[in-house]
């Protein structure tokens, strides 16, 4: 199974990218993370968040694998346990489908995006910048999966 990340945003600050590598890159073969960047709308005094959000989100309908099982970041999702997560991530795998994780821009994901969701996931209550969004799902796919496999990464 490989886990799809699409997110808008390009040329992350460094810290961002080493800190995502470094999750993504203990994430074993079986259950390989691969990051896909979404060029975001160019945002300026004429146009709306609601305009960039559907380009953007044309953006990540036309990246998108077709048959990949699709889950939102989303505040509105639903907030899963560290265990209840690993137990998403065996799920995952059972179902034989690539799972797409898809994080939006500033503006968040368009409707469009939402509605191809099968599953919506919330991080947090609170607002998180973007960037650090993908350390912290890098980071707890790697903890979900350590818990699956008894490795002592994540302590209860």
């Amino acid at each position: 199974m490989k886990l799809n990340l699409l997110a808008v945003g390009q040329k992350m600050p460094q810290w961002v990218i080493e800190g995502y590598n470094e999750y993504a890159r203990r994430m074993p073969r079986e259950c390989q993370l691969n990051l896909q960047e979404i060029a975001p709308s160019k945002r300026g005094k004429s146009g709306s968040s609601g305009q960039w959000m559907q380009e953007e989100g044309k953006r990540i309908m036309t990246a998108l694998p077709q048959n990949d099982y699709v889950v939102a970041l989303e505040v509105g999702g639903r907030n899963w346990s560290t265990e209840q997560l690993a137990e998403q991530l065996k799920n995952w795998q059972a179902s034989g489908r690539d799972v797409s994780l898809l994080i939006g821009g500033p503006d968040g994901l368009s409707d469009e995006c939402q509605q191809r969701a099968d599953q919506k996931w919330s991080l947090s209550n609170l607002t998180l910048p973007h960037p650090l969004v993908r350390i912290v799902v890098a980071e707890q796919l790697y903890r979900a999966w350590t818990v699956l496999q008894n490795h002592p990464y994540h302590r209860a």
